[in-house]
């Protein structure tokens, strides 16, 4: 079972566009209550230079400055509601303006020598965690131009009377460096972490779709009992109309085949409506178990006519006795079928003509293996496989737009047959041989479930159900 193609190739443009989409994540509130943060920590250091230490600076001008934070926030407060979401402009330029209010306070308190230049990194810090990464490289390049500008123009640092602090120009450029390079490194590890929180809550969001896909096809059995309850009146009065016929016509009717007949497949289809109306518990055995051949025929079956050849061998380890040696049978799970299918689909995609999956258990483990004659996972991508927007297994484009996506396929299987308690690895065949391994290993008794437990661990595990 699995998702189908115009099904993906619909989804694929939107989701795309949610991972590039890299509009303004800053809301109004943020932006006031760390501005508000950034007034009383400078009116706290106002105070303490002038008051417990004495020193002397322009302390008008810089209250002025700080009186005009303040009082922006008070017409933010009041102009917008606490939940609203800047635009991408608004906020670049409440950012700007904060790096802007910064410099010129440290311009009249000895510019880049004051120890409090090194807040000039938090405005560029909060853009890269709420802006288009060219929104950030633009307000990098403001602090650095202001850092530029303070080596050499500003104010003399508040210091004992008497006493000019004056730092060598050397030193000021070496402050200047280790600020970009303070910035630079904050800016890009707080862009990275961001970006891949929101790609693995996209991703994860896809695997929800995928689920929620499968489960509708549970949900027709709802719709199977509501038809059931329905049809079983009108069967009921088919069948006593058939045989009060019967019985008023005779035995030597011509008309009595057709009556019997009748009545026959009334009962069969009330038979049929009783197992529809079966509780989950009651369901057929025949349906709800799977062998390991069938889950493999199953998911490989839509894979077949793609023009590569598909074989599946099954056997047990050596060593194993009669018992052990007979084939596992597990539940039938759409989540764990649907996961098989699409690492089936991407090695038929890669391959040059053979897919081979093989199945092998003994008393403790079942292990099913994915391999494919195709060029094999690239090196550089070995870390990265079963991630998020791991596009391909190469990166050169062979022209064949089923090999072009997300890079969700190996995310939502490997997730989906991790939720049902599976391990899955990635690897390569080992020389002189080419082609793509994957293996996926069960507990035995993860696959092999009793009758009637629906849950697979990983999704007890995990607060979900894969059915």
């Amino acid at each position: 079972m699995s998702m189908p193609a115009d099904s993906k190739t619909a989804a694929a443009p939107a989701l795309k566009g949610i991972v590039n989409e890299r509009e303004s994540q800053l809301r109004l509130v943020t932006s006031v209550r760390l501005r508000w943060m950034a007034v009383l920590g400078q009116l706290a250091t106002v105070a303490l230079i002038r008051l417990i230490y004495g020193f002397p600076f322009n302390i008008g001008s810089c209250l002025i400055l700080i009186a005009m934070s303040a009082w922006l926030n008070v017409f933010l407060s009041i102009r917008y509601p606490a939940r609203h979401r800047l635009s991408t402009p608004v906020a670049f330029g409440l950012l700007v303006y904060d790096v802007l209010q910064l410099a010129v306070l440290l311009y009249f308190t000895g510019g880049i020598q004051n120890p409090f230049s090194v807040l000039l990194v938090a405005p560029v810090t909060v853009a890269a965690a709420t802006q288009p990464p060219r929104y950030t490289i633009v307000l990098g390049l403001v602090v650095v131009i202001a850092g530029g500008i303070l080596i050499s123009n500003h104010y003399p640092l508040p210091w004992y009377e008497g006493l000019l602090f004056e730092l060598p120009r050397d030193y000021k450029i070496g402050e200047l460096i280790a600020l970009i390079a303070s910035m630079a490194f904050m800016a890009f590890y707080t862009w990275r972490l961001n970006k891949e929180a929101r790609q693995m809550s996209v991703a994860l969001a896809a695997t929800d779709l995928v689920l929620a896909s499968e489960q509708r096809l549970h949900a027709l059995d709802g719709l199977a009992a509501a038809a059931a309850h329905e049809l079983g009146t009108p069967l009921s009065t088919i069948v006593l109309v058939a045989k009060e016929l019967e019985h008023e016509l005779g035995a030597d009717s011509r008309f009595r085949e057709d009556l019997q007949l009748l009545h026959s497949q009334a009962k069969r289809c009330r038979e049929i409506l009783q197992k529809l109306t079966r509780k989950p518990g009651e369901q057929d055995p025949m349906h709800a178990s799977i062998t390991i051949e069938e889950l493999l025929e199953e998911a490989a079956a839509a894979h077949r006519a793609a023009g590569k050849r598909i074989v599946i061998s099954m056997y047990p380890f050596a060593g194993q006795d009669e018992a052990e040696r007979a084939e596992p049978v597990g539940q039938r799970r759409p989540g764990v079928i649907y996961g098989l299918g699409n690492l089936i689909e991407n090695a038929v995609s890669f391959a040059a003509s053979e897919v081979q999956l093989t199945a092998r258990w003994n008393a403790t483990h079942v292990v099913l293996t994915i391999v494919d004659d195709g060029q094999g996972f690239a090196p550089e991508m070995m870390d990265n496989i079963g991630e998020p927007y791991t596009t391909s297994r190469r990166y050169e484009d062979k022209g064949d737009k089923a090999h072009s996506g997300l890079g969700l396929g190996l995310f939502i299987a490997k997730t989906l047959l991790e939720r049902s308690g599976a391990t899955v690895t990635f690897s390569n065949q080992p020389p002189p041989r080419s082609g793509a391994i994957i293996q996926i290993s069960w507990p035995r008794t993860a696959f092999e479930l009793q009758p009637g437990a629906f849950d697979w661990p990983g999704s007890r595990r995990r607060g979900a159900n894969l059915a």
